[in-house]
């Protein structure tokens, strides 16, 4: 699709003028220099914009559209539900067809031990919703001093007051005042960040396990509510866990009490090659936090999943002191549900989940042929449809380049190439999370366009 080119003015000068961009250099945005994209259309693994360009997009937008571009069942879905029942709040007991199916669909494909979901809006507010139950329950026990909570440097849990105080990025505590207190963040495991050369994968596992001990023993083992992780780093860069990581961890967490929340925005409904991270990882989370992927962003809905041992708890609560006080407006918002239900009927009934495992597994081996050897590459990683390549100035050495100083060019010739991936933070990291319909040849050309971006920057 193509807009006529006097609306194309007419958007980029409103574009400037009024929208106010998430993430972005706002200066830059409004004086031009940063051109941005108006994206019109898209189908597959390929989105459309104003002018016409198509590009294959290596990163599903933000991880999200995991069931690909203009699917039919999904909008008709919306449309339909639209036309039936557009909105009732889900408050004091009320309900809504699509919801209340979503629950049961959400609940038949997560871990065993869970026991129900809450629906909310965004990632985000979901990581605020398991932090406050996680608080919740602690009261309910008799331990109201359990308020701090653990996560790791690098994870990105969202960008509110709580999430984004959970949140390992500066760049979201910046100006901001935050980490709130409370807040804690101990290191991710990410062994080619070791903090000595001759460490192996077994001592500095050894090392983190310690580290987070060390932490628990120092802040005092019964002010703490919950550790939240991501079953495999996303954002802070593409990092899958270490073997006996997640099991070392919760051995940890279960001696002291502490809760486990599993961030499964990125992970959940197939990424990984498996429905969840957390049955792939070998994680027992107390909640779950997913979004992006229950409604591959056709319309937005997240989900807390709650484990049976904290709900017996809420629900004992409930019957001395009444009503659970949390909430939001558009909490399990039927349109939004019904998207849930035609995406996750997708996942089914074209093998989303087996896809990503199978493809995925392909692309990062043609990575590997294609730049494994190359002298600046440090690291191809990644599990599913969820991989990274990460540059350093010399791997051998452990010397790095500035961060953000080499990616961003080459996710630039990338793009010139008709291809999107992502750079991301902190590190010169190349991400690709493409829609989980991606085939093997989308993922050939994947490889290609980055071979050829890589000559073009580092020879």
């Amino acid at each position: 699709m193509t807009l006529d080119p006097r609306l194309n003015d007419d958007l980029a000068a409103w574009d400037a003028a009024h929208f106010l961009h998430p993430t972005t250099h706002i200066a830059n945005h409004a004086k031009g220099v940063v051109a941005g994209r108006i994206v019109t259309g898209g189908e597959g693994c390929t989105i459309v914009d104003r002018d016409g360009n198509r590009f294959l997009d290596g990163f599903a937008a933000l991880y999200c559209v995991n069931a690909g571009y203009g699917r039919p069942e999904i909008a008709d879905a919306i449309a339909k539900q639209a036309h039936e029942l557009a909105f009732f709040h889900s408050f004091g007991g009320h309900g809504n067809e699509p919801a209340i199916r979503l629950a049961k669909m959400v609940m038949d494909r997560a871990p065993a031990h869970m026991s129900r979901v809450f629906f909310g809006l965004s990632g985000s507010d979901a990581n605020e919703t398991n932090v406050k139950l996680a608080w919740h329950y602690h009261i309910l026990r008799g331990e109201p001093q359990r308020r701090k909570i653990i996560s790791r440097w690098r994870a990105y849990h969202g960008s509110g007051i709580v999430s984004g105080s959970m949140t390992g990025l500066p760049g979201y505590h910046a100006r901001m005042g935050l980490p709130l207190p409370g807040f804690l963040h101990t290191h991710t495991a990410h062994h080619l960040r070791r903090p000595q050369d001759d460490m192996d994968e077994a001592a500095y596992l050894d090392w983190l396990i310690a580290e987070l001990e060390q932490m628990i023993e120092t802040e005092g083992p019964d002010t703490i509510a919950a550790f939240a992780g991501e079953p495999a780093m996303g954002t802070g860069g593409i990092i899958p866990p270490p073997p006996g990581y997640w099991a070392r961890v919760q051995e940890v967490l279960d001696r002291h009490g502490i809760l486990l929340i599993a961030d499964e925005v990125v992970t959940g409904f197939g990424r990984t090659g498996s429905m969840f991270g957390s049955d792939h990882f070998g994680l027992r989370p107390d909640f779950i936090t997913v979004a992006k992927g229950l409604t591959s962003a056709y319309a937005p809905l997240s989900g807390s999943i709650i484990s049976k041992r904290v709900m017996d708890v809420l629900l004992t609560g409930s019957e001395e002191h009444g009503l659970l006080a949390h909430g939001f407006t558009y909490s399990a918002h039927p349109v939004c549900a019904a998207a849930g239900i035609a995406t996750l009927d997708l996942v089914d009934s074209q093998g989303l989940v087996a896809n990503a495992g199978h493809v995925g597994t392909y692309f990062k081996e043609a990575l590997h042929e294609a730049l494994g050897g190359h002298p600046n590459v440090a690291e191809i990683r990644g599990e599913g449809l969820m991989l990274a390549v990460e540059f350093m100035a010399d791997p051998g050495k452990r010397e790095w380049f500035a961060p953000m100083t080499v990616v961003p060019k080459i996710t630039a010739a990338m793009l010139a190439r008709g291809v999107i991936a992502r750079p991301l933070p902190e590190g010169n990291i190349l991400g690709f999370a493409p829609p989980l319909c991606l085939t093997t040849a989308e993922a050939d050309r994947m490889v290609a366009t980055l071979t050829d971006a890589v000559t073009e920057v580092l020879g």
